[in-house]
């Protein structure tokens, strides 16, 4: 499984490794509990997570630089119920983080995603990086 590969759908918990799209939809299949589906564009929006952002006190940066860094931290994941430990968290594992602007759900929603990228051991990559990768 390839982090290119990987989607957000909005009001769906976890994330989805999109199989392939048609007209209306996207067939993708849920990390958390392997079932394909058929997703409709009509109710969902779809994120590839190489594309996500995160407000940071300079420029935005990539969500897999986030998750790069949380894989560096000696931290231990922190339990994602609470708010307070998920934010002591970031503080530490990556200090940059707008946390004016980043909700603590972002940061929850976060931890939840590395810790299944983790478990299926998918590694994050950086688009910069990929790209490079395919011009060799």
């Amino acid at each position: 499984m390839e982090y290119s590969k990987l989607i957000s759908v909005s009001g769906l918990p976890g994330l989805f490794e999109l199989i392939g799209s048609k007209n209306d939809g996207a067939i993708a299949r849920s990390l958390v509990d392997q079932q394909t589906r058929f997703i409709s564009s009509r109710q969902h929006q779809f994120s590839h997570l190489e594309s996500i952002e995160v407000y940071t006190t300079r420029d935005n940066v990539n969500l897999a630089e986030v998750f790069l860094a949380m894989k560096k931290s000696q931290e231990a994941l922190p339990n994602e119920k609470d708010d307070k430990a998920v934010k002591a968290y970031f503080q530490k594992a990556f200090p940059s983080i707008d946390f004016d602007r980043v909700y603590v759900s972002d940061l929850r929603k976060m931890v939840k995603w590395y810790a299944l990228l983790d478990r299926h051991q998918i590694e994050p990559v950086l688009p910069a990086a990929e790209e490079e990768s395919g011009e060799e």
